[in-house]
């Protein structure tokens, strides 16, 4: 597997630099000496090329000038991430259905900022990490634990054993966002653009929230309602932190 860019190859270097195989870097950019430098301080092979030994690497891919090589992606156990979710209150965000690498790339990147997000992630009819997924997160992977499991529905049944509360998202009929009182420990669905959340999947939510909005004919893609959703869960929980240090 490749990163590609400046500021995914960064990341990766400060955050697991023993995963990286060796990078390339195209003679012709300049900015890549810190990439360089921290690379050769942790031993990974730097290699400076031409322009057209980098497009035949990269599969004529925008690569910012630095390319890296890297092992297959490291998904975490389920059990794993569920345990690390409940000792470190980290929010549980279970994907159905998603298929857009590029939408998956960007909600990573989006809870890495927020940070206390674990991802899940079915391994039929779904996505999976990609390059391209790698590449638009960022970096933000190196932040994010992501689970892929054979079936979300069990998944989704034992976040509820372990008293996870689990919300759905949809883009009518659910509660507004901006009234939902949040309780956690908690997990959130999110549904692919076309078909929303699977109706077996709805049956184990505890709670549906909308999110307003002010064109009836308009909605949100997966990747801004995912952002949007985390960004109030992020606020509810420093004040359910807040509570419970003072009570």
């Amino acid at each position: 597997m490749k990163l590609y860019g400046k500021n995914t190859v960064m990341e990766r270097l400060r955050v697991d630099p023993k995963s990286i195989q060796k990078i390339f870097v195209e003679e012709a950019y300049k900015g890549t000496g810190n990439i360089q430098k921290k690379a050769r301080q942790w031993g990974v092979p730097v290699y400076v090329i031409g322009s057209s030994k980098m497009l035949k690497i990269a599969r004529n891919k925008n690569t910012q000038g630095v390319l890296a090589d890297v092992g297959e992606y490291a998904y975490i156990d389920y059990d794993e991430l569920l345990e690390n979710a409940l000792k470190k209150r980290r929010c549980l965000v279970f994907l159905d259905g998603l298929t857009d690498p590029q939408n998956l790339g960007a909600i990573i990147r989006s809870l890495a900022c927020f940070g206390k997000f674990s991802v899940v992630l079915p391994t039929h009819d779904s996505v999976s990490i990609t390059e391209t997924v790698l590449r638009v997160a960022s970096g933000g992977d190196n932040y994010v634990q992501v689970s892929m499991v054979a079936n979300l529905s069990n998944a989704i049944k034992k976040a509820k054993d372990a008293r996870f509360n689990i919300v759905g998202s949809t883009v009518i009929g659910g509660e507004p966002l901006d009234e939902v009182k949040f309780d956690f420990p908690l997990g959130i669905v999110i549904g692919s653009e076309q078909k929303g959340i699977r109706e077996r999947v709805q049956d184990l939510l505890d709670i549906k929230v909308t999110i307003p909005m002010a064109a009836e004919t308009l909605s949100f893609n997966a990747a801004h309602a995912t952002t949007v959703l985390c960004y109030e869960i992020t606020k509810q929980q420093k004040n359910y932190k807040k509570q419970q240090t003072t009570s």
